[in-house]
């Protein structure tokens, strides 16, 4: 089978293969890309690649059904979450359109002797390599590709491998909206690289930073070659995100949250709420009516309207999970509900009494399985919410807005979320801490991180 492929994951059955770049290819693709820096982006004025991007953001709305549709062959997306997925794409894309020019205009600076002027002027660097990965075929290439193109870089795209069919339909859009504005196709150009081709690509001299979202032993092996090379990297890793649980006036609406956030993306989310954190005296409530309600998603048919849950992204995703559970239990943790999966179709199960001598208190569970942990004081529970190596997301529920703030600033996550969840949105930036990354993207903090901030001083 080719490295690229679509496999539906609910049925096992490859769709179609796709061939990976000869390595002629890619040194073709990366030069395309430069040309395309060196003779447009750098020449055009800001609202050309401003109109670039708003052609982008139009044809994922005109054709939100295909994508979509896309995503759930690809990877088991249940379908309404896919139609969500792609108008979140084309808001992030709106949303450069509409802030890029206030975000990249000159910069004064006073001078302290008060001769002459200063200014910090925002450019782009060059060709970027992204590294996106499968659970979010398009909103993550949006807040990588979006903010980049505007500032002026060019983007050379490596998607997940079981994610061609929407790597294509992406690139195809930009090659549109590339022709309408008189762009070259090398502005966005997408690459079938193999981890080795995309290695040549880092260490290209040509290409000026490198972007990856994915697992840790794929950000520490990209870091390592960029580093080694370098080059800038942004990196969007694993994430283990608690749910704090301190005080609430309606305990079912926090379970709905709760379990939304679980669910999101059949609990396949970086930033997913994995571990649920819950003050003594709402405990034993909390984990009735929590598992209730999580386990009554069970896996469907992800093209049915209204399904919450659908089957694991692939053969390799689930035999992962179920290791991960089968030990967890095998070491001694308590299981409060589970089920037997069915081909990739993965039923919830949630946990309790995990301890720190388990692998599961460390690990990221990348599927539908809960760890509920009881503790007696706000201190306990920023301590085990901070006992991890990750520091992505994290939820915190409480009605006191002092105590709300005060955790807040205790944790250790690039976000805290007060009260809800599932509130990304185009403006506000997201990223982590310890081994969830480094950098971050969306809002306007996107567009700093591969930007030429260049000083021009005049006498």
């Amino acid at each position: 089978m080719s490295h690229y492929a679509v496999v539906d994951p609910s049925t096992g059955e490859t769709l179609r293969e796709y061939p990976t770049i000869t390595d002629e290819a890619l040194v073709e693709a990366i030069g395309e890309a430069d040309a395309a820096y060196q003779s447009w982006s750098r020449k055009v004025p800001l609202g050309t690649r401003i109109a670039l991007i708003q052609k982008v953001a139009d044809l994922h709305l005109e054709r939100r059904e295909e994508l979509a549709a896309s995503a759930v062959r690809e990877m088991g997306k249940p379908l309404d979450q896919a139609l969500g997925e792609v108008d979140f794409a084309a808001a992030i894309y709106q949303y450069y359109v509409d802030n890029g020019a206030e975000y990249l205009a000159d910069e004064p600076i006073a001078l302290a002797d008060g001769t002459g002027s200063a200014i910090i002027r925002r450019s782009g660097l060059g060709v970027l390599l992204g590294i996106m990965p499968w659970n979010f075929p398009y909103y993550q290439v949006a807040r990588f590709a979006g903010p980049n193109v505007i500032v002026g870089n060019t983007i050379l795209l490596k998607h997940a491998p079981q994610c061609p069919e929407s790597a294509e339909a992406i690139a195809n859009i930009f090659a549109e909206a590339a022709a309408s504005v008189g762009a070259p196709a090398g502005v966005y150009v997408n690459i079938f690289a193999t981890n080795e081709q995309s290695a040549v690509v880092i260490a290209d001299p040509r290409v000026h930073g490198v972007s990856v979202t994915g697992s840790e032993r794929a950000g520490s092996a990209v870091a390592e070659l960029a580093g080694k090379h370098l080059k800038k990297v942004v990196l969007e890793l694993g994430g283990s995100d608690p749910f704090i649980l301190l005080s609430t006036d309606d305990l079912d609406a926090a379970v709905t949250d709760a379990v939304n956030a679980r669910l999101d993306n059949n609990g396949q989310s970086c930033n997913a709420a994995k571990r649920f954190i819950v003050i003594d005296d709402l405990y034993e409530e909390f984990a009735s009516k929590f598992t209730a309600a999580f386990t009554a998603a069970q896996p469907a048919d992800p093209f049915v309207e209204g399904t919450l849950l659908g089957p694991l992204s692939s053969a390799a995703a689930t035999e992962r999970l179920q290791a991960q559970l089968d030990r967890a239990v095998a070491e001694g943790a308590t299981v409060l509900a589970s089920g037997t999966a069915t081909g990739n179709f993965f039923p919830p199960a949630v946990l309790a009494d995990v301890t720190p001598q388990m692998a599961a208190y460390r690990e990221e569970f990348f599927g539908p399985v809960s760890a509920l942990y009881r503790v007696s004081n706000e201190d306990e529970a920023v301590a085990l919410a901070n006992d991890t190596t990750f520091g992505l997301g994290s939820y915190v529920y409480t009605t006191d807005h002092v105590q709300a703030l005060r955790v807040a600033d205790a944790i250790d996550a690039g976000m805290v979320w007060v009260n809800l969840v599932l509130g990304d949105a185009a403006e506000l930036p997201f990223g982590g801490v310890k081994r969830s990354g480094t950098g971050r993207e969306m809002g306007r903090f996107a567009l700093e991180e591969f930007v030429n901030k260049k000083l021009i001083r005049v006498a």
